[in-house]
């Protein structure tokens, strides 16, 4: 499993009207993407949960690497260059992937939750520690799914979780949930992959 997020900041009065139908007319264009696990079409809006800016940043769990090539070669993400310019992607390999209670119903947010690892500390205890309140968390009334990544470049634990409806996690970057595609979600590792 991979995860991946970009992010695309648009100016404070940018009508995000715009994105939302970007998503809703182009949004089903990956539900059968061969390859991808789930793509969560997310957005933030200046002064709402928090949100300094207006963003649309997608992410998604691919469950096989060749797929994510493909996609970011081709024609859907030249399409986000051609209207937005090329966005930084951050990348993550999957460490544990799980669904929660709320697996059969529609997402409407997701948090993102990042942990860069101090100097000196061990990775393997911290993702050791990650993985076990991963695991706490995919129980929790109202998740859809949770999944965890590392970045070894950055030593960045990221933490995303699909909420069904509002998230309760009081740390994180909140997103609204647009569209999710989720052709390979049972294809997808369950559990630990690290």
């Amino acid at each position: 499993m991979h995860a991946l997020q970009y992010a695309v900041t648009l100016p404070a009065d940018y009508d995000m009207d715009i994105i939302r139908d970007r998503v809703r007319t182009r949004g089903h264009l990956l539900d059968a993407y061969d390859g991808l696990g789930i793509k969560a079409y997310g957005i933030r809006e200046r002064g709402i949960d928090g949100s300094p800016v207006n963003q649309y940043a997608p992410f998604y769990l691919w469950a096989d690497a060749p797929a994510m090539h493909r996609f970011l070669l081709g024609d859907g993400f030249r399409g986000v260059i051609r209207d937005f310019g090329r966005p930084v992607v951050q990348h993550w390999m999957g460490v544990h992937h799980e669904r929660g209670p709320s697996a059969g119903a529609v997402p409407r947010c997701f948090v993102r939750h990042t942990h860069t690892l101090a100097e000196g500390t061990d990775p393997a205890t911290a993702v050791e520690e990650a993985v076990t309140e991963q695991r706490r968390l995919a129980r929790t009334d109202g998740v859809h799914t949770t999944a965890l990544g590392i970045d070894p470049r950055h030593w960045e634990l990221v933490r995303f979780t699909l909420w069904e409806d509002a998230a309760p996690e009081a740390d994180g970057e909140r997103y609204q949930v647009l569209h999710l595609s989720a052709p390979g979600a049972d294809r997808l590792p369950a559990g630990t992959q690290w």
